[in-house]
């Protein structure tokens, strides 16, 4: 692994897992040494960030973790039930449908309370993502939605785990593997609308909780 790409997984890692919160400075002369990389990779990783959103430069040597806040998620989700409604649209009439019908076991299966917990619930979501990217087969929606699941990561780690929260998305999830199996594609995109909805409510619910 080139010496960028190392410093952007972990510079990305932290920002996303919390160790990097909103308004952290990254100093340019710092970061490279704590990172052990020379400051030539880690201008490249901290500019990969700033094309993210995730940073953002206050001088030529110091940039900042962006904030996010009840607005910046509001704006996240008006894009990603945009690009979600249309991916399940397609990989209803394009995707491997027994594939799907697997997943939809899966999510039937799920127990969000047992001993792997949400991990293996996220787990189970990023493979469902990586279906739905391979059945829509279109470079550009799924680049788009790459950008988006980044800035996800952050959305959901400033949600607290709620297990009720949890098995209902298992459900909504369920539905809509279900309609893609069953080439539906009215019904996979009006599924992904009423999961992104709850999802939202529910994040920007947690924020109130957590600022109370």
């Amino acid at each position: 692994m080139r010496a960028s790409d190392r410093a952007y997984a972990t510079l990305l890692d932290e920002i996303q897992n919390g160790a990097l919160p909103p308004g952290a400075v990254l100093g340019e002369v710092e970061q490279a040494a704590r990172l052990g990389v020379s400051r030539t990779p880690l201008r490249e990783a901290l500019g990969r960030l700033v094309a993210d959103g995730l940073v953002a430069q206050q001088s030529p040597r110091v940039t900042v973790v962006t904030p996010i806040d009840a607005g910046d998620i509001r704006e996240i989700f008006e894009v990603r039930r945009a690009l979600e409604e249309s991916a399940a649209r397609l990989a209803a009439e394009r995707g491997d449908a027994a594939a799907f019908a697997d997943l939809a076991d899966e999510f039937a299966r799920t127990d969000v309370a047992g001993v792997a917990g949400p991990d293996a619930y996220y787990a189970l979501i990023a493979r469902f993502d990586r279906r739905l990217d391979e059945s829509v087969a279109n470079e550009y929606l799924t680049a788009a939605l790459k950008t988006v699941r980044t800035h996800l990561v952050r959305v959901r780690r400033l949600a607290r785990d709620n297990p009720d929260r949890l098995a209902v998305s298992a459900a909504e999830h369920r539905l809509i593997a279900s309609a893609i199996a069953a080439r539906d594609a009215d019904l996979a995109a009006h599924a992904t609308h009423v999961h992104l909805h709850n999802a939202l409510t529910n994040i920007l619910e947690s924020l109130k909780l957590g600022r109370s």
